[in-house]
């Protein structure tokens, strides 16, 4: 019989930088509520958005000045590459591995981009032998952590024995934008942080967890409900207002059907584990899959501490889970530009 693919190693890391929201307000307010009228009622959502603080690329002050694509993408480059290699050298030392012995890497990432990417940019630093496969992935968003997670399990499946290493890594605060008088971008700047993780995945025995399942549902339509609206000054933020809603309407009869496509019922999940976007958002997953409001506790840690990081934030989630104690099988959801959810089921090792 094949050996399953399992999660042999999980780490996480965060930019030094630490901004608290009672900081983050006021310097939104003295920077927004004489040019933007609806600023103090959009202010509330610093309050609402359950987050104590946030890590960021840079200390607050460098948001006070506006910066154009050269100086995010330089910054992105900078702190991407440590926090790249923070979160892998763990993930691996936790493994009991060392970047030699890596086969295949994934990286995942929305928010800046280097060419050549951030993989080959790290290969000398990390160690990584000249025959490593190399897939990074733009794009996917918030999902990213599952889907990015799903594609590293398929290739460790397809090659057994084959250690693949998972990479998130998002610097959301880096697209925070002075010019934008509107309501994305205040609640992007009440709600996004930064930050990283690693995974190692490899068929065999042993390791946190085995992975059974992966699944995606992309909805019709729905293109404008997330992502970037890309201009000469950045990435500008698509959040629509409707995205709660329907996530409270929508994902439930999809992750039905990515469990079905796999042989299992909600029913058969002890844990879902899911992406927290936002207070309202957690409490739209709540109620989308028949969990009593206040389950998601772990995501609720995790938006305190860290805010919204994006693909990495389920991974900080699953970091909690792993250390209180897996059930026998929990569900990784997260939804994303597309508008898409993805899902990946987990079963305990014995």
């Amino acid at each position: 019989m094949t050996d399953t693919v399992k999660l042999v190693s999980l780490a996480v890391a965060a930019p030094e930088h630490v901004i608290f929201q009672k900081e983050a307000v006021q310097a939104s307010g003295r920077l927004f509520a004489d040019r933007f009228e609806d600023f103090r009622h959009l202010a509330r959502v610093f309050d609402s958005a359950g987050i104590q603080k946030r890590h960021a690329a840079r200390p607050l002050a460098w948001f006070d000045e506006p910066h154009g694509w050269q100086d995010r993408m330089q910054a992105y480059a900078e702190v991407a590459a440590e926090l790249f290699v923070e979160a892998a050298s763990s993930a691996l030392s936790r493994a009991g591995l060392e970047a030699g012995d890596v086969d295949c890497v994934v990286t995942v990432s929305s928010t800046g981009f280097t060419t050549p990417s951030l993989d080959a940019q790290m290969a000398r630093r990390m160690g990584f032998r000249a025959d490593i496969e190399r897939v990074p992935v733009f794009g996917l968003g918030c999902a990213a952590g599952v889907s990015g997670f799903a594609i590293a399990s398929r290739l460790a499946r397809g090659r057994p024995g084959a250690v693949v290493l998972f990479v998130s890594i998002e610097l959301c605060t880096l697209a925070f934008r002075l010019d934008e008088l509107t309501r994305p971008n205040i609640i992007a700047t009440a709600l996004f942080g930064d930050g990283a993780a690693a995974c190692v995945l490899r068929s065999g025995k042993g390791g946190l967890a085995e992975v059974e399942s992966t699944g995606e549902h992309l909805f019709p339509d729905t293109l404008d409900i997330m992502g970037w609206k890309i201009d000469d000054g950045g990435f500008g933020i698509v959040l629509a207002q409707s995205l709660p809603p329907f996530a409270e309407k929508e994902l439930g009869p999809a992750v039905t059907a990515i469990l079905a496509r796999n042989g299992l019922t909600p029913a058969d999940i002890d844990r879902f584990i899911c992406h927290p976007g936002g207070t309202k958002v957690l409490a739209a997953m709540e109620s989308a899959l028949s969990l009593t409001p206040g389950t998601l506790d772990h995501e609720r840690g995790v938006l305190a501490d860290y805010g919204n990081m994006s693909s990495p934030t389920i991974l900080f989630v699953l970091e909690r889970a792993i250390r209180a104690g897996l059930p026998e099988r929990s569900a990784m959801i997260a939804m994303g530009p597309g508008f898409s959810a993805s899902c990946v089921t987990l079963r305990r090792v014995a």
